[in-house]
């Protein structure tokens, strides 16, 4: 398969009816994601992300628009995380990355996977050995293997105490640098999607729209210093005062 250039996004409407009741969740929302961008979107909790997820990934196609790949009719292969891992409980951590594989699983490729993710030791345990921390790395290694051209994530480290989250954040990037893949990460967190992203998009809500899309310029050799993430979110909220009213 070729390699995929470019993903456009163009949500025009998406509205929900019901006898009572209409309300527009998404208006007019285009963006174009390049070739092994990694692409955080912020917006408040409740303003419809996972709705947006759910459209790209093509679980939800009652709306008007399209998502598509630059110049090509071919189909658009999606690696989903979800807040919830969704693991099999009957099953190991290492056969539920399997099960990701319609044919043979590459076995090569899943020992290196859970090596980078650190659960080479856990491959052979059930989900309910394991903590939700753990889970969502068996879940972010089973999107990765795929080979997607389009990973999403929905606030994966949601829930998650301050050190887990920091310790599978430092995991993801780690595994991202060493496997590129176009990202598009789903967060309310403005700390965290600046110590990942390339690109922050800014959503509002009722209906949701693109407030802003800004490059982030810190060298990734810094974006472990906490002064770097915070001076820059200072920026962005004086800079940008229509972020700082929808966070």
């Amino acid at each position: 398969m070729a390699a995929v250039s470019g993903i456009h996004i163009d949500i025009r409407d998406k509205t929900y009816r019901t006898a009572s009741h209409v309300h527009q969740a998404i208006a007019g929302l285009e963006l174009h994601i390049g070739r092994n961008q990694f692409v955080c979107m912020v917006g408040p909790s409740g303003c419809g992300k996972t709705t947006l997820l759910n459209i790209i990934a093509g679980l939800d196609q009652q709306f008007q628009g399209r998502i598509g790949i630059d110049g090509a009719g071919q189909r658009l292969h999606i690696g989903y995380v979800f807040q919830n891992p969704r693991l099999l409980p009957w099953h190991t951590v290492r056969r539920n990355i399997e099960l990701a594989f319609p044919g043979p699983p590459p076995t090569a490729l899943i020992d290196e996977l859970l090596d980078v993710m650190q659960l080479r030791t856990a491959q052979h345990h059930y989900p309910e050995r394991l903590s939700l921390g753990m889970q969502r790395r068996v879940a972010i290694i089973r999107a990765f293997a795929v080979n997607p051209d389009l990973l999403l994530l929905d606030e994966p480290f949601v829930s998650l105490d301050a050190p887990t989250a920091r310790q599978i954040r430092a995991l993801l990037y780690a595994l991202w640098r060493q496997r590129p893949h176009t990202v598009l990460f789903v967060t309310h967190d403005l700390r965290e999607a600046i110590a990942l992203a390339d690109r922050l998009i800014f959503l509002s809500s009722e209906p949701m729209r693109v407030l802003a899309d800004i490059p982030v310029d810190i060298p990734r050799d810094r974006r472990d210093s906490s002064s770097e993430i915070e001076t820059f979110r200072q920026h962005l909220l004086s800079d940008y005062g229509i972020i700082n009213s929808h966070l």
